[in-house]
């Protein structure tokens, strides 16, 4: 039976260590990446709302961090969101989803630029 949480903080507290500071860290970052995000706990994970109703989510498994939806960056528009779409292209798991091997360091750049992008892109109606 799967464990039901009801805060970020006790689904965080539920890994070993390791997996617990990955998880924290994603969490400073996209906190930081989305300014006003408001931090929930949703479809039985961890979540920072865009404007209320979007959320990006992002859960600990066994092999990887996901982080759900992810969006095509790349619109044709900006170059800068194209290189966006190139640099976590590799990282693209499905359709609107990305994974980060806890075999590779977890780009916690990257993340954080993606959620500003995405952010930006919510915020003008996109």
């Amino acid at each position: 039976m799967t464990e039901k949480f009801t805060s970020v903080d006790e689904y965080i507290d539920s890994f070993p260590a390791e997996r617990q500071q990955i998880l924290r860290e994603i969490r400073r970052t996209l906190l930081e990446a989305v300014p006003g995000g408001e931090e929930k706990y949703r479809y039985d994970m961890p979540a920072v709302m865009l404007g209320g109703r979007y959320g990006l989510h992002y859960a600990a498994w066994k092999k990887f961090i996901g982080l759900y939806p992810i969006a095509r960056l790349d619109d044709g528009e900006s170059t800068e969101h194209d290189a966006l779409e190139a640099e976590i292209a590799p990282f693209r798991a499905g359709k609107d989803s990305v994974n980060f091997p806890y075999s590779k360091p977890i780009p916690y750049d990257l993340i954080g630029r993606v959620a500003a992008a995405l952010a930006q892109r919510h915020a003008e109606g996109g």
